[in-house]
């Protein structure tokens, strides 16, 4: 049997090179000290400072907040190495943008930071687990004039590509990023320029935006998608309208674009539609707004068009703020199906939740039409916070001796 050990230094490089994800290179470092040593690893993406966005004359950033800083997270599921059907535990992780090397965990579809536990270890040696990196994120923060975060006000989601993996003679990384701006139009800032630029362009607010086949798409409320070419900075139709919900999702799935569209309604507290008609002017007390069902459909290039898909066989979607992911659900819930989406927000349905942990977090499956909260399923709960106790129960790193060349730790604040 190969030792592999053994294998020259300069290949076990080369291979680590062509590894994307940070993650898989933190697992690839773990095999053994010879390929800790032989494989470097990847410098991370610099946290870049960014002028505040043009608004329009509007007011909607603060007096203190002088730009932003753009961080990246990535969102990763995690297993156990013994456990061949156990279900696996999603979390979000942020780089400290002021601590490097520190971590901190959130919620994996939205902005909540999760409050860490005394059995939580604050130092998590990622070699015992089987990590895969499911997506990746970027946000946008505001700062002061002294340094400081200011509470990001800026909820739209930002997309980034990277134009080459080297950096310049200031250290800087060439890149474009895509968002949507208070208006509803796109918003494209490019680094050698320096400054944004909003693309008045807009029959319909956007919705959405991804990086997809290294191309940016965008798709606005009514379904209508287009391709953001950042060196003339115009639109081109990618595909035509998919009218029918009320807010568009773009996401990749298993090398497909896909287009996830929800529909919401809006009901009384109590149910009493005809209440509302008569007491219109203190309608937004009493209305709640709930998601009802979700269609999806398939990117079709040549036909500049979407295909609806009626069932997703394996796949599970997740729908978050700032990014959407998949995964298999044979990979992450051995023993459930997929063909589902998970979601937050507009869940609430009037019922008494108790203690429920996040009342807020809902599964729609696509084989029964019907939307139910996530933990009235104890095996999707286990998918999100708390951590599982296979996390909590093991042996903590920091007080683990022992040889540490081999180890990938991470730190958690």
């Amino acid at each position: 049997m190969a030792d592999w050990a053994t294998l020259p230094k300069d290949l076990i490089d080369l291979i680590s090179k062509s590894l994307e994800s940070s993650f898989d290179l933190i697992q690839f470092r773990s095999v053994c000290s010879s390929w800790r040593s032989a494989a470097e690893p990847k410098r991370p993406l610099p946290t870049h400072h960014l002028p505040i966005l043009p608004d329009n004359g509007g007011s909607l950033f603060p007096d203190s907040a002088v730009g932003f800083r753009l961080s990246q997270r990535s969102i990763l599921l995690i297993k156990p190495h013994s456990e061949a059907d156990s279900s696996g535990w999603l979390i979000k992780v942020e780089e400290d943008l002021d601590r490097p090397r520190k971590i901190t965990l959130i919620d994996p579809l939205s902005d909540r930071r999760n409050h860490i536990s005394e059995n939580f270890p604050r130092i998590l040696d990622m070699s015992r687990f089987k990590v895969r990196e499911l997506g990746r994120e970027f946000k946008l923060h505001y700062f002061n004039t002294v340094g400081d975060i200011v509470e990001s006000l800026y909820l739209e989601k930002a997309v980034v590509k990277y134009l080459d993996s080297s950096s310049n003679s200031d250290g800087d990384y060439k890149f474009v990023l895509l968002t949507i701006h208070v208006s509803g139009k796109l918003a494209v800032y490019r680094s050698w320029d320096r400054e944004w630029t909003v693309i008045n362009d807009m029959p319909s607010p956007y919705d959405d935006v991804i990086v997809f086949d290294g191309c940016f798409f965008a798709v606005d409320n009514n379904g209508r998608t287009v391709v953001v070419d950042y060196s003339s900075l115009t639109l081109m139709l990618a595909a035509s309208p998919v009218f029918g919900g009320d807010k568009k999702f773009l996401i990749e799935s298993c090398g497909e674009m896909l287009l996830v569209d929800m529909y919401l309604t809006l009901e009384t507290m109590d149910g009493d539609h005809g209440f509302v008609e008569e007491n219109l002017e203190h309608a937004a007390f009493y209305i709640n707004e709930r998601t009802v069902k979700f269609k999806v459909f398939k990117f079709v290039e040549r036909e500049k068009s979407w295909v609806e898909v009626k069932d997703l066989g394996d796949i599970m979607l997740f729908l978050g703020d700032d990014s959407a992911f998949s995964a298999s659900a044979s990979d992450i819930l051995p023993l459930f199906g997929g063909s589902s989406v998970f979601f937050k927000g507009n869940v609430f349905n009037g019922e008494d939740l108790g203690e429920m942990q996040d009342p807020d977090l809902g599964v729609f499956d696509f084989r029964t039409g019907k939307i139910e909260l996530v933990h009235k399923f104890p095996e999707y709960a286990k998918l999100f916070w708390p951590p599982p106790p296979w996390i909590t129960s093991r042996e903590r790193a920091e007080d683990h001796t022992g040889e540490t060349s081999s180890r990938s730790l991470i730190t958690f604040v």
